[in-house]
């Protein structure tokens, strides 16, 4: 089934229509409409699964793949319409361009932790620079995958977009195929097993996967903010957020008023007793509240800590000064637990976090603009912020991805056509003049064309 699946969506696309921007506009509006008509559905989808407030299912997924629509709606005649660049004296005359060709046939392997978000965003990507879509939604959220697909039959033909469902085994199935592009967000050690798959076809991949994100905080920050900044970027969707603060770096002088502050800001956002606030997320399943759980073994817990496996909920918990080889520090959490560790010295920054692979965001809360300027430039990480916590990937302008382990390649806004486009470069050549200068016979003309190679 998947093979005659994929080799339908290929004739599909040899048939050309998908290269008509015209085709391309009416099918991401109807998807849009789809949309608007059951964003209700979807909340109500996102709460079945893991309690995920309206508010929240707003925010970081409805809302944002609407706005990723109109943006690429309005745009993308612009986006798609070949650029001219200047072209080389080696070639005069010629008019050079670059062209954005579709790839074909592409896979999208979605996450459970933004179930409806993480879907969509690269299939509207892919179809606006004019690809055929394969998407395997996350078998932890069967809600959102189910309305996921009832939406995606009631807009697109399976030869332009079609979902698959299933577990681990059918990602194995289709990874076992040749496609033209493989869009991935996951986990690092899944990551790893869909570029070796890849590498069999030399298929080009997007991985968009995760890390250990430190947030640093000095002492001359403003410490109420950076706590309610925190608060709110780290228990969103529960911390199950792959750029969420994974943990803290903090000076010493400040350590204890900033827990203080966290206590606050937690009280004041979930109540005193978060697990009646209707404001905070579920963990996903029983398995990653037991994985959480086993990180609070042995640990200084000064806020938090109290689990409830049958409704799969866990407190907003920090931790204070873990060791670097525990287990809440060996991996990326991925949950509402938030190490506190402090420093004296910028060396004991650089040490801690050097002994992790590169991050996929990293925050730096001060209001010294040299402090913050050298923490952002001396690290090697995907994006991040300063003064605040994960708002960067709330700017369709900017490329969001991983750097390292914690990814390969790019998407949101122009960024997503981009990743989808195969740039060719084309030189057109005329004809009313030929320099004879790379022409055979070369003797005496050595000198000639270093100079052309220097200067032009």
């Amino acid at each position: 089934m998947i093979s005659k699946l994929i080799n339908d969506q290929k004739a599909f696309f040899l048939t050309g229509e998908t290269k008509s921007l015209a085709f391309r506009k009416k099918m991401l509006l109807r998807l849009k409409s789809e949309l608007i008509k059951n964003e209700q559905t979807i909340m109500d989808a996102l709460y079945a699964d893991f309690k995920k407030p309206a508010f929240e299912s707003v925010l970081s997924e409805t809302g944002i793949v609407l706005s990723e629509l109109d943006l690429t709606i309005k745009n993308l005649n612009a986006w798609a319409k070949p650029k001219r660049v200047f072209p080389s004296f080696l070639n005069f005359p010629s008019t050079d361009k670059i062209y954005y060709e579709p790839y074909g046939t592409i896979l999208v392997i979605a996450p459970w932790n933004y179930p409806f978000q993480l879907s969509l965003l690269p299939v509207i990507g892919a179809i606006a620079a004019g690809n055929t879509v394969v998407l395997k939604p996350s078998e932890l959220t069967p809600n959102t995958s189910k309305i996921v697909e009832a939406i995606i039959k009631s807009v697109f033909e399976e030869t332009l977009v079609a979902v698959i469902q299933g577990d681990a085994m059918i990602s194995q199935e289709l990874l076992k195929q040749q496609w033209d592009y493989i869009f991935f967000t996951g986990s690092v050690n899944v990551g790893k097993i869909v570029a070796q798959a890849a590498a069999q076809f030399l298929t080009p991949t997007t991985l968009e996967l995760g890390g250990k994100n430190p947030c640093i905080i000095d002492q001359t920050a403003n410490i109420k903010l950076a706590a309610k900044r925190i608060v709110w970027g780290k228990f969103l969707n529960a911390g199950q957020t792959c750029i969420a603060p994974d943990y803290i770096i903090i000076h010493q002088t400040v350590k204890q008023q900033f827990i203080e502050a966290l206590r606050h800001e937690i009280e004041i956002a979930y109540s005193k007793n978060p697990q009646e606030s209707d404001d905070f997320a579920r963990i996903i399943n029983s398995s990653n509240v037991s994985r959480l759980s086993n990180m609070l073994k042995h640990e200084n817990i000064v806020i938090g800590g109290e689990i409830n496996e049958e409704t799969l909920y866990m407190a907003p918990t920090i931790i204070d000064e873990p060791k670097l080889d525990s287990e809440v520090m060996k991996d990326e959490i991925f949950g509402p637990i938030l190490p506190v560790l402090s420093y004296s010295n910028e060396e004991e920054i650089t040490n801690i976090i050097h002994k992790y692979n590169k991050p996929l965001s990293l925050y730096v809360f001060s209001t010294n603009n040299t402090f913050s300027k050298k923490m952002i430039t001396s690290f090697s990480f995907g994006g991040g912020a300063i003064n605040d916590t994960i708002v960067h990937f709330a700017n369709p302008k900017l490329p969001f991805g991983g750097v390292g382990s914690s990814g390969i390649g790019s998407y949101h806004g122009k960024h997503t056509f981009y990743t989808f486009s195969h740039i060719k470069p084309v030189v057109k050549r005329g004809n009313w003049l030929d320099i004879p200068l790379r022409y055979a016979p070369y003797k005496g003309k050595i000198n000639l064309i270093k100079l052309f190679l220097k200067y032009f």
